[in-house]
C-alpha cells in the first residue's frame, strides 16, 4: 500500500526570485528616489539609520549615489513604506527645488515638512503625467507660461492689473467667479486638497510651482470649513504663478502682491466699488459676500481701501463682526458645500482612462506607488458619506 502523498506549500516568491528583483533595482539605483521616499516619509537621515542599525553617514552615502547592500536596500523600502522598485530609475521625475515653490507660511513651517510638501509635488506631476499619457487633459493656458516657465514681460507687474489681464485671458469679463478652482483646472493648472502630510499638513498651508511643465496648485484641507477664504488662497496662489517667475518663498512683497492680486480678481474694482455701501452696512455686505464669493471681511477691507470708510469705523466693523461671531452669526460655511471649489481634475481624468482599461492597480504598479498613496494622490478622499440610489 503506497503512503499518501504528501502536501507540498510552494513559496510564490522565492529567495532566489527576491534576491534577483533586489538585485536589478540595486544594478538601477537612484539616490534621488530614496532623498523622495525618506521627505515623503518625514524622517530625517538619522531616523531612517537608527531604524537599520546604520550610521546616518551611510544613509547621506546613499543618497549621493553609494548603492546599498541588497539586504539594506530591502529594509529602507520597508522602512519608508515604499516598493524597493520606488527607487529604481527608469520612469520620468521632475525634481523640484524648495526655493521654486511659494510658501506663505515660511516661517512657521518646519524643513521637514517643506520637503514633504516638495515631494509630494513631485508625485502630483508623476501622477499627472500617467494620466497625460492616456488622457488628453486641458491645455495649460496661464499668461506668458510656457513649460515650466513664466515669460515676466507677458504680465504686468502690477497685481491689479495682472488680475485684470487674466480675467480678460480666460474671459471672466468683471462678473463674479462662480467656480474659481474649477475654472483654475479648466486652464490646464493641477490643484489637490488633500492631507498629503497627514495631521501635519496644517503646519504647511498653501503652495503653488510654476516650475513643472503644469503648474501646480497645493491647497490644505485645514482651511475648508471657510470657503471664502478657500477662494481668496487659490487666488492668492494664482497670483504667485502670474507675478511671480522667481519664486522668493516667503517673501513679505511677494505675499502683498499676491493678496492685492486675489482681492482684484474675486472683486475687481470698477465693478464692486459702486455695489459697496456708503457707510459700515454688514447686512449688505453679508449679501455681497455670497454674490462675489469673498468673505465678509474681505469686502470690509475693500470698503477701506476705496475711502468709503475712516480707520475709525473700519476697526469697529471687525470688532461688531466678532462679536456677531460669538453669537452664532455669520458662521463659515465649509467647502464641502461648494463642489465647484474642490479639485477633480486628476480624479475624473483617472475615471476617464479607467473607462478605456487602465485598473488603478496597473498605475500603481506603473508609480510604484501603494493603493492608499495613490487614492491620496487622486484625491479620492471626499470625507463625506456618499448617498447611493439605487
Amino acid at each position: 500500500m503506497k503512503p499518501p502523498e504528501q502536501l507540498r506549500l510552494v513559496d510564490p516568491h522565492p529567495a532566489g526570485t527576491q534576491s534577483a528583483r533586489l538585485q536589478a533595482v540595486a544594478d538601477a539605483f537612484d539616490p534621488a528616489r530614496l532623498t523622495q521616499a525618506r521627505r515623503l516619509a518625514g524622517l530625517t537621515k538619522r531616523a531612517v539609520a537608527d531604524a537599520l542599525g546604520v550610521s546616518p553617514a551611510a544613509v547621506g552615502q546613499w543618497e549621493t549615489g553609494t548603492t546599498p547592500r541588497l539586504d539594506h536596500l530591502a529594509r529602507v523600502a520597508e522602512v519608508l513604506d515604499v516598493s524597493p522598485g520606488f527607487l529604481a530609475a527608469g520612469r520620468p521625475y521632475a525634481r523640484l527645488d524648495a526655493s521654486a515653490a511659494h510658501f506663505r507660511s515660511l516661517r512657521s513651517t518646519p524643513a521637514a515638512q517643506r520637503a514633504k510638501a516638495i515631494a509630494f509635488t513631485e508625485q502630483v506631476w508623476e501622477l499627472t503625467h500617467a494620466l497625460e499619457k492616456r488622457i488628453q487633459l486641458p491645455p495649460v493656458d496661464l499668461p506668458g507660461f510656457s513649460g515650466g516657465e513664466v515669460d515676466a514681460g507677458a504680465v504686468p507687474a502690477d497685481p491689479a492689473a495682472a488680475a485684470r489681464l487674466l480675467r480678460d485671458h480666460w474671459g471672466l469679463g468683471r462678473e463674479p467667479i462662480p467656480h474659481l478652482v474649477r475654472t483654475m483646472e479648466a486652464h490646464g493648472l493641477i490643484v489637490t486638497l488633500v492631507p498629503f502630510a497627514g495631521a501635519e499638513t496644517a503646519k504647511v498651508d498653501a503652495f503653488s510651482t510654476s516650475q513643472l511643465p503644469r503648474p501646480v496648485v497645493v491647497l490644505t484641507p485645514d482651511r475648508t470649513n471657510d470657503v471664502y477664504h478657500h477662494r481668496f488662497t487659490a487666488a492668492h496662489e494664482l497670483g504667485h504663478l502670474l507675478l511671480h517667475h522667481d519664486a522668493n518663498p516667503g517673501d513679505p512683497v511677494q505675499e502683498k502682491e499676491a493678496h492685492a492680486f486675489a482681492a482684484e480678481l474675486l472683486t475687481p474694482r470698477e465693478a464692486v466699488e459702486p455695489q459697496l455701501p456708503s457707510r459700515m452696512d454688514l447686512n449688505a455686505l453679508d449679501r455681497l459676500s455670497r454674490e462675489w464669493g469673498v468673505g465678509v471681511n474681505s469686502l470690509v477691507y475693500r470698503c477701506r481701501e476705496v475711502n468709503v470708510i475712516s480707520d475709525a469705523a473700519y476697526r469697529r466693523a471687525f470688532q461688531r463682526l466678532n462679536q456677531l461671531r460669538q453669537l452664532g452669526l455669520f458662521k463659515k460655511e465649509p467647502v464641502e458645500g461648494y463642489p465647484g471649489e474642490r479639485p477633480v481634475l486628476l480624479r475624473r481624468a483617472f475615471g476617464l482612462a479607467e473607462q478605456h482599461g487602465l485598473a488603478l492597480r496597473e498605475l500603481a504598479d506603473e508609480l510604484h506607488l501603494p493603493m492608499a498613496r495613490l487614492r491620496l494622490l487622486l484625491g479620492d478622499d471626499d470625507p463625506r458619506p456618499e448617498l447611493r440610489l439605487v
